[in-house]
Order: structure tokens, then sequence, then C-alpha cells
């Protein structure tokens, strides 16, 4: 099992970056609160996963207005 796992690709070594592609990969996209609400992690984790994810360009971040408040979309690559 350990020799499986010393090939996984390092953008998916931790279960929540995992999540968040299972979630996206079935989605056309995801927006932040919704996403974070699912997963059931602080706003940093998710920030900070999506980042490091968006740095793979395994997914795009869309930051845009709705109304007077910003809205961050998710989508797949």
């Amino acid at each position: 099992m350990k020799t499986f796992l010393a090939h996984i690709n390092k953008a998916f070594d931790h279960r929540i970056r995992l999540a968040i592609m299972s979630v996206l990969m079935v989605n056309d996209s995801a927006d932040f609160n919704p996403l974070k609400d699912l997963l059931g992690v602080p706003d940093g984790n998710l920030e900070s996963h999506t980042r490091a994810l968006e740095a793979e360009e395994y997914i795009t971040i869309e930051k845009s207005f709705v109304g007077r408040k910003t809205n961050t979309s998710y989508k797949v690559t």
C-alpha cells in the first residue's frame, strides 16, 4: 500500500483537495460558501487548498460581484 501512495500526485495528497475535485468533477462549478459548507472546512483552509489546485492548473478561480457582495466560483480546467 505504501508504494501505491508514493506515486500519488502531490496536488491530491490531502483529503480536502480530493473532495474539492470530486465536487467539481460532477458539477459545472461551485461557489465558495456552498463548497465550504459542504466540505465543513474554515474559510482559510478552503482558500489555501483551492489556490494550490489553481497553481497546478487543475481548477480556475473566478471572482465577481453579486449585487454588492463578492462571489468566488471554481471550475475544473
